[in-house]
C-alpha cells in the first residue's frame, strides 16, 4: 500500500484524514531535505548541502512530522538518528525522489536526448575499467553524465536498495541477489605487481603462499577483493598479512612503486595504471572459478530510464577484450625480466 503522502506529492490536493491541503512542490522540498539529512547525520551538512538555513530545514521536516502525523526525527540536543517510522518515510522518500528524477530524464530524452546524471557505485578493484563504461555512454548519449562512487560491494546493495545509485560495478557471486540483476563484464585475473629485481620477477606464475612472504600492500578488509586474496592464500595454506591496508587502488600503486612493498592486482589495473618503471607483474597461480566483475542494476518495473541507458552503451563494449589486450600489452613489456 502507498503511503498517504505519495498520493499528496502527485496530486497535490486534499486527503480524506490527511490532515489538511498539502502542495505537492513544498513536500518535494521537504523530502530532498530529509534524504540529505539521511545522507549527512547533520542538521547543519544537510542544510549546507541544500543550500537552505539549518532553521528551515528543521521546520521544513518538523511540518511534514504533522502532515504524516508521525516522529521522523529523534532529537536531542543534535541529530540522534530516526524512529522506526522516520526510517520507513526516508525509504519512500528515496523512492519518490528517483520517480521524479526518472521523469525528468525521460522527458529530456524525449526533447532532446538523454541529459541525466547516472550514478555510479563501483569496487575500487573495479574503478580502473569504468572509463570503459563511460566512454560507451557518453559516445551514445553525449549530453549525459557521469558520478562515480567508490563504494564496498555492500554499500553498492544498499544503494541500489536505497535509490542512491543506478547501477553498481561489483562481483557478482554476492551481489546478483533478489531484487538485484547482473550482467557479467569480465572475470579477474590476479599477477603479482613486484620490483623487477625482486626474488620472484622472474617466475612464470607465482604460488599464492609464497606471495604471502612478500612485504604486500592490500586492500582493507571491508573490500570484497581483499576477502577473495584471503581466501586464495588461506587454501595455499598461508596467511595474508599486509604492512599497508589502503581502500584506495591508487594508495597500493603508490606504495608499490617505491620497490619496498609489492602487491596482489586485478589485471583490470593494468588498463588504467599500466606497470610503474623498476616493476614488473608476474601471473598468480589461476583460481578456479575466476571472480565475475559485472554491472548490478535495481530490477525494477519498469526498469529506470537511467540504468536502461547505462546497460544499453555497456552492450556496445567488449570490456572483457579491452582489459586482456591491457594484460598482454603488460605481460610483454620491455621492462619485464626475462622468462
Amino acid at each position: 500500500m502507498r503511503p498517504r503522502f505519495f498520493d499528496a506529492v502527485i496530486h497535490g490536493v486534499d486527503r480524506p484524514g490527511y490532515g489538511g491541503a498539502v502542495s505537492g512542490d513544498v513536500l518535494i522540498r521537504q523530502l530532498e531535505y530529509l534524504v540529505a539529512l539521511a545522507r549527512e547525520q547533520h542538521f547543519g551538512r544537510a542544510a549546507t548541502a541544500c543550500h537552505a538555513s539549518q532553521p528551515a530545514l528543521s521546520s521544513a521536516i518538523r511540518k511534514l512530522e504533522v502532515q504524516l502525523g508521525v516522529t521522523i526525527v529523534q532529537r536531542g540536543r543534535r541529530f540522534e538518528g530516526f524512529t522506526s517510522e522516520g526510517r520507513r518515510v526516508v525509504g519512500w522518500a528515496h523512492r519518490i525522489l528517483a520517480e521524479r528524477d526518472g521523469l525528468r530524464a525521460d522527458l529530456d530524452r524525449m526533447r532532446e536526448g538523454f541529459a541525466a546524471t547516472v550514478r555510479i557505485g563501483a569496487i575500487p578493484t573495479a574503478v580502473p575499467a569504468t572509463p570503459l563504461l563511460t566512454e560507451s555512454l557518453t559516445d551514445r548519449y553525449p549530453l549525459a553524465r557521469v558520478r562515480i562512487e567508490v563504494l564496498s560491494s555492500r554499500d553498492i546493495v544498499r544503494g541500489l536498495a536505497d535509490f542512491e545509485l543506478d547501477a553498481g560495478l561489483t562481483y557478482l557471486q554476492t551481489d546478483t541477489a533478489e531484487g538485484l540483476h547482473g550482467l557479467e563484464l569480465y572475470r579477474e585475473r590476479y599477477l603479482l605487481l613486484t620490483a623487477a629485481d625482486g626474488p620472484l620477477a622472474d617466475e612464470s606464475t607465482v604460488d599464492w603462499a609464497a606471495a604471502a612472504q612478500l612485504p604486500l600492500c592490500a586492500l582493507v578488509t571491508t573490500m570484497q577483493n581483499r576477502r577473495i586474496l584471503e581466501a586464495r592464500i588461506a587454501a595455499a595454506g598461508a596467511r595474508l598479512e599486509p604492512s599497508v591496508e589502503s581502500d584506495t587502488v591508487a594508495a597500493l600503486y603508490a606504495h608499490a612503486a617505491t620497490g619496498r612493498w609489492s602487491s596482489i592486482i586485478a589485471h583490470a589495473w593494468l588498463h588504467a595504471f599500466g606497470v610503474p618503471p623498476g616493476l614488473c607483474v608476474v601471473p598468480m597461480a589461476e583460481p578456479s572459478p575466476r571472480p565475475a566483475i559485472g554491472l548490478v542494476t535495481a530490477d525494477h518495473d519498469p526498469i529506470s530510464i537511467v540504468a536502461s541507458a547505462l546497460v544499453e552503451s555497456v552492450n556496445d563494449v567488449d570490456v572483457a577484450g579491452v582489459l586482456d589486450r591491457s594484460l598482454a600489452l603488460a605481460l610483454t613489456t620491455e621492462d619485464q625480466p626475462a622468462r
